[in-house]
């Protein structure tokens, strides 16, 4: 099972595709469940934007809108929130959610990598879980930097290594034999696990215009109704996806075997795992502002 991986591990336009096909409809689906299984990642993001009257914060790689949501109520009427998500699907869930809630937040159907932020607007940048996936990590927080003001803070979570969240590709182990197709993992490449290695994560975001770079490992506890575990790795993830094209037969298969490797982490009605990820902390210095004719190409 894959709890955020959320993108492909090719061109940016195979990304778009997936992720405003049937990928991002099976997100918007299981949003209640997501929004619980993530939410005290949600609120170590949260608690580090301060408190009070104003602050324009950006939520990159927002999906449908929980943590978005969350810091606006943070920020007060006084405040902004904006989300952006390459993903169309969930970024109309996102404003719908805002919409019925009431709460001023506003999001972005674009790729943050390039999109034409106003400079210098943001006095925060977050995401959970949503910069592991661009095509050019230097480009695309060198573009973040541009949209944040001097001083701004970036902060975002990104998952550690395969060996050390063993739950996050249980459902691909196990489902292996019965899908040939299955993609392999390649952790070097965008994906969910592209940003495991710290000296890597520091390299991108002091090339990007980043300083004061602080990375600090942390264990999430994270808990999933047992009843939800069957629904939850046949509609996302690798095996989820791979899983629709599979006949009945080998379906069946696939359920009883990955339902079974999953069972050392079933307690009673819950499902338990650790998440290991890194916080990641940086300020934007003056000094480090990259040059603006390297936005875009």
């Amino acid at each position: 099972m894959d709890v955020t991986d959320r993108t492909t591990d090719g061109p940016d336009d195979e990304q778009a595709n997936r992720w405003n096909g049937p990928a991002g409809h099976a997100w918007v689906d299981a949003q209640a469940v997501l929004d619980e299984v993530l939410r005290p990642f949600e609120h170590l993001l949260v608690e580090a934007v301060p408190a009070g009257p104003g602050g324009h914060v950006l939520d990159v790689g927002c999906g449908t809108g929980s943590t978005t949501l969350a810091v606006a109520r943070r920020l007060g009427p006084a405040g902004r929130c904006v989300g952006v998500d390459i993903a169309e699907p969930m970024i109309t869930a996102a404003r719908a959610r805002a919409e019925r809630e009431g709460t001023a937040a506003s999001f972005v159907r674009a790729d943050a990598e390039d999109h034409a932020f106003e400079p210098a607007t943001f006095d925060a940048v977050i995401s959970r879980f949503g910069v592991m996936f661009f095509n050019d990590s230097v480009r695309a927080f060198a573009n973040l930097r541009r949209a944040a003001k001097d001083e701004a803070e970036l902060r975002f979570l990104t998952w550690r290594g395969l060996t050390e969240n063993p739950f996050m590709t249980t459902a691909e182990r196990a489902a292996a034999p019965f899908l040939p197709n299955l993609p392999a993992r390649r952790p070097d490449e965008p994906g969910q696990f592209a940003f495991a290695d710290p000296d890597k994560v520091r390299r991108i975001l002091a090339e990007s215009g980043w300083a004061e770079i602080d990375i600090r490992p942390v264990d999430v506890a994270c808990t999933l109704p047992e009843r939800e575990l069957i629904p939850y790795f046949t509609r996302l993830g690798p095996v989820g996806l791979i899983l629709g094209e599979a006949d009945e037969q080998t379906r069946a298969k696939v359920v009883e075997t990955v339902r079974a490797a999953f069972e050392p982490f079933v307690h009673g009605t819950e499902v338990r795992f650790t998440g290991a990820c890194w916080m990641v902390g940086a300020r934007a210095s003056s000094a480090s502002a990259p040059p603006r004719d390297t936005a875009r190409t």
